[in-house]
């Protein structure tokens, strides 16, 4: 069983920056691929990024592309999403979610991921 605790949400101003924390349980982190995801109010949820964990290659949806990044620290057991130059189309929950078995589906998808934490929400105000 894999727990995954989401931080760093929060109100900011357009044009500003958070930093997104997910802290995850077990001793094998260093071996799951890693999510974030979003959810706005009456939408589906959305692929964010995502950092596999052989050769810690990134993915990101075209919208924040050049604005967020995603890294992983696995001595800590966290995935960070560092968010610059927000729009308030970036306002939704985000989710942190842990894929931790053997698959070739792609990390974009979220069924492809096995854990998923609480959320934590991040309003962009103009």
């Amino acid at each position: 069983q894999v727990q995954l605790v989401e931080s760093g949400g929060g109100l900011v101003h357009t044009g500003g920056s958070l930093r997104l924390s997910c802290a995850a349980s077990g001793r094998a982190f260093s071996s799951y691929s890693m999510g974030w995801f979003r959810q706005a109010p009456g939408k589906e949820r959305e692929f964010v990024a995502a950092i596999s964990w052989r050769a810690g290659n990134t993915y990101y949806t075209d919208s924040v592309k050049g604005r967020f990044t995603i890294s992983r620290d696995n001595a800590q057991n966290t995935v960070y999403l560092q968010m610059n130059s927000l729009k308030p189309e970036d306002t939704a929950a985000y989710y942190c979610a842990a894929r931790t078995w053997v698959s070739s589906m792609s990390l974009i998808v979220s069924t492809s991921y096995n854990y998923w934490g609480q959320g934590t929400q991040v309003t962009v105000y103009s």
